[in-house]
This record gives structure tokens, sequence and C-alpha cells, in this order.
């Protein structure tokens, strides 16, 4: 047992929400007598209620970092312990379900168990029994002393059934939320008698807490432990049923403070900081002011001899004529968003496609790396730099040079080296006078003031959350330079491989505007393979039991990036590729991020981010 767990589902609108609503309020007031119901002690294993044993734990868990937290061993009886996990796999209906922070196969709350039939509840006798014995005074007393928690509710019931096959993980977060006061996990691994494997993945992950710079707690960057502020995440699994015959199987919930009417409530004061959730909602982009020197060059006015002359350092030729620049700029007004293909001139991506590969091979993050999950360490090296807090994002960029020091290669020499080139696009390209001028042709709006990033996005470490500016629009300009994202076969076919996919996630995705309780960020997966809690009718859904006759929710064959789903707020997907300009223009409230990068990536998701802050030009009556 672990004082750790993934954020709350959101609640879900059933075909029956007063029902629904019903049912929690009931079982609130029902499950307020369940200590009388039976005797818990014999379910749980020998000596775990033993003083003795109360007191190791307690010491533990006074010394524990980086957070406070305790292990038992074995806290259940074999007898019922595997009765509950046959009755898991075989009577309860689990649903995949995926968002900006996690990929989990997951049951519903299993507090309704209490308005199933008697036939019903008969098909799970040993799940009721260890739901009961969990929330018995009995072991929320031998909490209390472990922890020191206070009174814990024996009615406000919050668990559910959790499976983790290959792929699925859970990003960094905490669990500040409402009245929890501890969190739980209850390990039923699969086969039962066979020990999990480190290099399987699915670790629990624990990191150390230190102060940002808007005074909220955040996380370090790299974690400490993996078996407060409680934040953690679970490390991706690796392996599949048919390959190691594994899936992370495991029970998990919270213990509520004393609600109105127990014994030790009391009222709730406001929290003193943000939740890890809270901190998501919004962030703000530090942008960099144009020289004042130069004057800018406004929408639809050519592009100088000058300009042309430095663009073509980079660009493909294509780009530069201004018949095209027309069409783009149609098209972009029409749609707000652009992908352009073979963006970059031929001999420069032809190195990056080259040289970033061999980066991926050089840090151990390549196809034929030992460890599927790298260390948190692989591609720091050389000019590479980690960026947190990864409750917000995790990813390398390259370093800041030191004062006086320019690393950016410009003029690019035949010599420069895959590093300096896309230094050069991320501190010459994207910030520069001509290219800024492009831009305006392009979009028709003035660019104001800029902000660039080069960004490595390494499998099975890295991602962004959902974040939105609630400030003005702006102008999001993705420079993708992942390579083998897109391949051709000998006919010149284009070849589905596993980024564009799905499978290896680093898609990015815009979401509309989030309004309500629900959670901003679940969203159809960017391959349109499954449905995966999309939309407002299926949106954290609970998924009772099968005995309880709940819907499932079933692949619907679209894709998301072509179609995407405006029931599920899902505005644009996109997946990682190769020498291809992204432009968006992103509205105010707009959710943005990057699915995490999955371990089964042969490589890094490679970009260089612009952004813009951008202003319409004025334009007389009769224009």
């Amino acid at each position: 047992m672990v004082v750790t767990h993934e954020r709350s589902p959101s609640p879900g609108p059933s075909e029956e929400p007063a029902l629904l609503k019903r049912m929690k309020t009931n079982h609130i007031a029902s499950t307020s007598n369940a200590d009388a119901r039976v005797d818990p002690t014999p379910y749980f294993a020998a000596d775990v209620l033993n003083p003795n044993n109360i007191h190791r734990l307690h010491t533990e868990y006074a010394a524990s970092g980086p957070f406070k937290h305790a292990i038992v061993d074995k806290l259940f009886q074999d007898p019922i312990l595997k009765g509950v996990k046959d009755e898991c796999l075989s009577e309860l209906s689990f649903t995949e379900k995926e968002t900006d922070i996690y990929k989990v196969n997951q049951t519903g709350d299993l507090a309704s168990l209490n308005f199933l039939t008697e036939q019903q509840i008969s098909l799970l006798p040993n799940l009721v029994t260890l739901r009961d014995a969990l929330y018995s005074s009995t072991f929320r007393d031998f909490l209390r002393a472990v922890t020191g928690c206070g009174p814990l509710s024996g009615s406000k019931q919050d668990m559910s059934v959790n499976t983790y096959r290959k792929g699925c993980h859970l990003l960094n977060h905490d669990d500040v939320i409402g009245s929890r006061r501890v969190s739980y996990i209850l390990y039923m691994p699969l086969p039962r008698y066979q020990m999990w494997q480190k290099e399987w993945g699915g670790a629990l992950e624990l990191y150390p807490t230190v102060v940002g710079p808007d005074g909220n707690p955040e996380p370090a960057a790299v974690p400490s432990k993996s078996p407060g502020k409680s934040f953690h995440s679970v490390e991706e699994v690796v392996v599949g049923e048919g390959e190691d015959g594994r899936q992370r199987l495991s029970i998990s919930g919270w213990f509520h403070a004393a609600q109105p009417g127990e014994p030790g409530y009391e009222r709730e004061s406001a929290p003193e900081v943000k939740s890890s959730r809270e901190q998501l909602v919004t962030t703000s982009t530090v942008f960099n002011a144009y020289s004042e020197a130069e004057e800018p060059s406004l929408p639809d006015t050519p592009l100088s001899e000058q300009h042309v002359a430095f663009l073509s350092e980079y660009l493909n030729p294509v780009y530069l004529q201004q018949r095209t620049l027309k069409a783009l700029a149609s098209r972009f007004v029409e749609e707000s968003s652009l992908e352009l293909h073979s963006f970059l001139a031929t001999p420069l991506a032809d190195r990056l496609s080259k040289g970033l590969t061999e980066n991926d091979v050089q840090s151990g993050l390549g196809p034929s790396r030992t460890e599927r999950i790298p260390p948190h360490s692989a591609g720091t090296e050389g000019e590479w730099v980690l960026k947190g807090p990864p409750h917000k994002w995790r990813y390398c960029t390259l370093k800041t040079p030191a004062a006086g020091k320019v690393n950016a290669a410009f003029p690019l020499s035949a010599h420069a080296s895959p590093d300096a080139i896309v230094r050069s696009l991320q501190d010459e390209l994207f910030p520069s006078a001509a290219f800024r001028a492009w831009l305006a042709n392009v979009s028709q709006l003035l660019p104001l003031q800029w902000h660039a990033e080069a960004r490595r996005f390494r499998p099975g470490l890295d991602y962004t959350l959902a974040t939105s500016d609630e400030k003005d629009a702006r102008l999001d300009v993705v420079l993708g330079l992942t390579p083998n994202a897109e391949t051709t076969d000998t006919q010149g076919d284009e070849t589905v491989g596993g980024w564009q996919t799905g499978e290896w996630g680093g898609w990015e995705c815009y979401m509309a505007p989030h309004e309500g309780e629900d959670d901003p960020a679940v969203y159809r997966s960017g391959a349109g393979q499954k449905a995966n809690g999309t939309n407002s009718s299926t949106n954290g859904a609970t998924h009772d039991t099968k005995t309880n006759g709940a819907d499932h929710m079933e692949d619907d064959g679209h894709d998301a990036e072509d179609e995407p789903d405006p029931d599920d707020g899902t505005l644009l997907t996109v997946q990682p590729g190769f020498n291809r300009l992204l432009l968006v223009l992103r509205d105010q409230g707009v959710m943005r991020f990057v699915k995490y990068v999955s371990a089964a990536a042969e490589g890094s998701r490679w970009d260089v981010c612009g952004e813009y802050e951008c202003g319409a030009v004025q334009l007389d009556d009769d224009e």
C-alpha cells in the first residue's frame, strides 16, 4: 500500500444522471453502517493489525521520502485476494481511457456495487468483502495510527480497479483534490505467483518537491524514488500479455476526511497552494520583442530581395514564390491552420534527418537500445538539457549559451553539426525579420513578439500536458524534425509507421476551451483507433460490472487528424512529421499539448516550436 494514485477520473453523465446522483447520495447514507456488517479482521494478513507492526510502519512512514508513504508487503489473506483478482477479470468490464496525462484501462467507481441486485452481488462476493474491509472502522483506525492523518470517512468511498497493459502510463501530478487524505494502491500483478520485473516498466515514481517561481510547490525534473505534496507518476508498462504474461492490475483510490455527520468532521479550509491540476489550467509565454530598428513588413507586401536571400539558406524555394504565398494565405485565412510538407531546403533536411538519427543512437535512444525505458539522463549530454517541471511538461531543449557566446551557425556550412543547425533554426530563422515578413504574408497577421524553442521528446520519458493561454490569440509555428516519421517504399508510396498510426504518441493536439467540471483533456487517440472517453455522453463515464449492463464505448472508425469530432472538444490532431511546418491560429482559451512519447518509439520526437503574439492590420474602408 502506497499513499499515491492517479488523477481522479472525471464524473461522466449517463443515460440516467438523476439516478446516478441519487445513487451517490444514498451510498453515503447506506454505507455508514458498513462497520456493523462483518468483522473484517479475519480477511487481513496475519499480524497486519498487530500493535508492533503498526509501530514499525509508523516509524517507516515518518522517515520516508520524498513524501510520506508506507508499504504493507502483504495486506490481505491469499484466498480473498485471489478471489478478488478472479472476479475483477471475469465479472468487471474495463474501458481504455486516454488523456494528455494517462492511458489506462479502468472500471467505474466501485461505490456503485451497493446498487447491484442480489443476483449481481452474488458474482462479486470477494470484491464487496474487500471493499467493506478497507473502509471499515478497524482499517481506518489502522491508517490513522500509521499516518496520523486524523479522522477518515467510512461513508465517502472512492475506489476503482485499474489495469496497465502495454503502453499504459500515468504522468506526473499530485492528488490534492477536495477532501482526500490518504491514497492507496493494492497491487494484484499477473500471473499471481510471478514476480514483476523492473524492465517491464510500470514502476511508481515519487518526486521531491521544490518551490516554483510562483511560490507554488512543483516536482523536481527527475524522480528520487521508485517503489506532502505528493507528486508522482507511473512508468509506462512495456510488456504485453502475449510476451511476458503481465499486466499491472491494482485496486486504488482514496480515503477522505470525515464527512458531515461523522465523528471528527471539520469544515474544509481553503487550500494553501494550488493543486497540480489547477496550476495546469493556464500558462504564460515569455515573449521577445523584435528590433525597433527594422520596420515590419505588412501582410501582402512582397518579400524583399534581402529577405529572400536570407530565407533561401533555409527554405524550400517553392515557399519563397509570391504566388505560393498568396495561395497559402487564402487557405490559412479560411481554415486557421496549414501543414506545409518539405518545408526546409533538401540539403538541410537531409543533414538533419541523418544527424538527428545519429544523435539518438549515441544517446541510447535509438531503435536498438537495450532498455526500452531509458534513464532520465539520456539525451541530456552535449548541447541538450532537461526542462520541467514535469507536472506541466518534460522534454529536452538546447542549453542557453554563456553570456556573449553565439552557438548558432549562420550562414550554414556543409560541416555544421545537427545541433548547430537546430540552434540556427531556433536562434536565427524563427526570430528573424525575414521570417516575420514571411509569416505576415502567409497568416495575414502582423507578428509583434516572438518565442522560439527547439524541443527533443525522448521515448518513454517526455511530453507536455494540456494548458491554455487566457490572453489574446497566438500564432503557433511548429517545424517537425522527427526522423523516419514519414518513410517511402521503392515505388515512392508513403508507408505508415509507428508515428503515423499513433502507437508511439507524440502527436500535437488542440482542444476547445474547457467548461464544467469534467477532465479538460479527455480526447480521442490521434490515430482514430478507439473513442477513448471522447464526447459529452462518454467523457469520463463510469463503467460498471458486466452484470450491471453498463454501456461501453466502441470504435467509431474516424481519423481524428482528418476529421476531428466537435463533440469531444478535439479541434486538431497532428502526428509527428519530418520537415513539415505546422501553422495554427490558436484562439484564447484553446488548450494544447504534445502526447507522451511511448517507449515503443524508435527514437525521439524533434521540433522547433515558435509562438507569436500577433496583431491584425487595420484596413481602409474601401478595402
